[in-house]
């Protein structure tokens, strides 16, 4: 599968106002503050300027819909764990991923993003609790894989399919920098975006 077109379409501050996709599958991005989402969808969708890129930790305050060539739909959402922001803005942070993750009927699958260098945090478990408690199944990307040799990222990689109880071929080590990992995976996503 190749990335050959891309667009922001909207930014929506909750559920109620996300776009009607009618029938266009939708893939979730999840991960901490800080993880390197931005970065991803950039890479991902071959567009350095699509999503914006900040060292500070929290950007991503709303629920970006981008569409990928007329098929499908990434949706990079605010990212988890931030602390330096009011406890009533993390709240309803929370309250937007959740809503979003149970009710939206286009929603194919999640991809969670982590530092290949940490792994698993509490609040990735946490996460990845709730997605398996919903149903919805998730692809983890160990982003920033070029921090490590070769045989480091492999070793991370089982590492944490290990400590996840996941199936190896459901962790991928990806590089924003040199898009290590891109082909990988967008191949293991292309099985979820079969028309609804």
């Amino acid at each position: 599968m190749k990335v050959k077109k891309a667009e922001l379409v909207t930014s929506a501050p909750s559920l109620v106002q996300a776009p009607n996709l009618e029938g266009m599958p939708e893939v979730a991005l999840l991960g901490r503050s800080n993880v390197g989402k931005s970065s991803f969808v950039n890479s991902l969708l071959n567009n350095k300027k699509l999503a914006r890129v900040s060292n500070t930790p929290g950007k991503t305050r709303l629920l970006n819909f981008f569409r990928v060539d007329e098929r499908w739909m990434l949706v990079d959402m605010p990212g988890y764990g931030y602390a330096k922001v009011s406890k009533t803005e993390q709240a309803r942070w929370g309250k937007t991923m959740s809503e979003f993750l149970e009710k939206r009927e286009n929603l194919r699958l999640a991809v969670v993003l982590l530092d290949i260098r940490h792994g698993p945090q509490k609040i990735d478990f946490e996460t990845l609790g709730l997605l398996a408690e919903i149903g919805l199944p998730r692809l983890i990307v160990l982003n920033k894989a070029d921090k490590l040799s070769r045989s480091q990222q492999i070793r991370a990689v089982g590492e944490a399919a290990r400590s996840l109880e996941m199936a190896r071929t459901d962790v991928l080590a990806y590089s924003c920098q040199t898009h290590a990992g891109r082909d990988e995976f967008l191949r293991a996503l292309a099985p979820w975006l079969q028309a609804l």
